[in-house]
């Protein structure tokens, strides 16, 4: 992969109250997951935070779910159970991010002079 090249996906939930967005690293192994339930949920999720976005939809400002938020629009403040209903019927949204065009090194094109003093 190259300087700054990245794919970014999320799966989006629009609740009643709010909008909540759960970061998937391996699709492959989600879309699995979506068939075979068997697959374990941390085999495609690194961090099991769930985030919230105030009726912004997926691009909205996240901050992390409260329980009380949980609570009133799953009806269950676990997060787990709650990670795996965003995971059912939320919505995927992926974002490719380009590369990123420059010098990697200053240092190796001579730019930079070692040894000078500023005054």
């Amino acid at each position: 992969m190259t300087k700054g090249e990245a794919t970014q996906v999320k799966v989006h939930y629009k609740g009643q109250e709010d909008d909540f967005i759960v970061f998937v690293d391996d699709l492959e192994t989600y879309k699995k997951w979506k068939s075979d339930k068997s697959v374990p949920m941390a085999h495609f999720i690194s961090a099991f935070k769930i985030f919230v976005t105030h009726k912004q939809g997926a691009q909205g400002q996240m901050d992390g779910a409260s329980k009380a938020t949980l609570e009133n629009e799953f009806g269950v403040s676990n997060e787990d159970e709650v990670i795996k209903k965003i995971l059912e019927n939320g919505s995927l949204q992926e974002s490719e991010f380009p590369e990123r065009q420059g010098p990697k090194n200053d240092a190796q094109r001579g730019s930079i002079v070692t040894g000078q003093v500023a005054r």
